[in-house]
């Protein structure tokens, strides 16, 4: 599971449906969840977390997309096997992973160091920890 450290910088509610954006670092990430558990306020500290095989990658991407959160990371590692693969980022302060087939991975040529656009829908984002 990935764990993405991040502050909340804004909340918004309307009904049972929350929508949270947060600071990574100089990133702009945003949450959308039903019925919030977790104690957050404006401020506070968070851990969010996604599972791996709803982080996808783009590289040299651009134009406009309707996924909430475009991040930009750097790959670290690349671990290709016979149908997965699993890429190792560095994305603001954290350390991440995608795991993609191995065709896409092919396709996209990917290496340490390559720059990439790492892709996460809102309602993928979910609050591990809240700190106070």
């Amino acid at each position: 599971m990935n764990r993405i450290e991040a502050k909340v910088t804004k909340i918004e509610r309307c009904g049972g449906l929350t929508v949270l954006s947060f600071d990574l670092s100089g990133e702009r990430a945003v949450m959308a969840g039903l019925e919030l558990t977790l104690p957050v306020e404006e401020g506070s500290g968070v851990v969010l977390g996604v599972k791996a095989t709803r982080v996808a990658l783009a590289k040299e991407f651009s134009g406009n997309i309707s996924i909430a959160n475009s991040l930009k990371g750097v790959v670290e590692a690349v671990d290709t096997g016979e149908l997965l693969c699993s890429v190792k980022l560095h994305v603001a302060r954290s350390r991440i992973e995608s795991i993609l087939t191995a065709e896409s991975a092919r396709k996209m040529s990917l290496q340490p160091g390559d720059e990439v656009t790492v892709l996460i829908e809102a309602s993928d984002l979910f609050i591990i920890e809240a700190n106070e």
